[in-house]
């Protein structure tokens, strides 16, 4: 499948099946993760792998809204950047979620980007949810969490239609 095929075909996936995913198919989500560019290639981020059950229901509760799907999920990747590494951790953070997303969709795995930065649950800071429940300290920042799971409800690709050409402005 070329690259251009597996964007049209990335969607989120917010409900999935039993099946696990394999260890071969997780390192592969994992290593573009780590193939993912970063700011002066500096390299701020962490990838914490969630596969305990009870952890994943906790992180489901980490904001107020659309986060309910982790508890579903057979893994999930907290995307936990150093914010004394790098002071671009959101972008690195970001570009390491989307590579994953888009490896996730290559391999035919479901999966959902749950943003946790600036998000909160009950006025508490989602962030500071996420550090606790994980033990992690307070410099590390947390954009989002990437939900992984096989699916059968996978939505259909895109197709051309759905792209807004009006988006795009040449400058002569």
């Amino acid at each position: 499948m070329s690259l251009i095929d597996v964007m049209f075909k990335r969607r989120s996936t917010r409900k999935f099946n039993d099946e696990n995913i394999s260890k071969d198919e997780l390192d592969l989500i994992l290593k573009s993760a780590l193939l993912a560019p970063t700011s002066m290639n500096r390299k701020p981020c962490n990838f914490m792998v969630v596969e305990r059950t009870e952890t994943l229901k906790e992180l489901s509760k980490s904001k107020d809204h659309g986060a309910d799907l982790i508890a579903g999920a057979n893994k999930a990747i907290v995307v936990v950047a150093d914010s004394m590494v790098a002071d671009t951790w959101i972008e690195d953070s970001s570009i390491a979620l989307t590579h994953m997303h888009l490896m996730a969709t290559e391999l035919d795995i479901g999966s959902c980007w749950v943003q946790i930065h600036l998000r909160s649950k009950d006025g508490k800071d989602s962030e500071e949810i996420v550090r606790d429940i994980l033990k992690i300290d307070g410099h590390y920042r947390i954009v989002g969490i990437l939900a992984l799971g096989h699916s059968d409800n996978i939505p259909k690709p895109h197709d051309e239609s759905d792209l807004d050409k009006n988006k795009i402005h040449f400058l002569v």
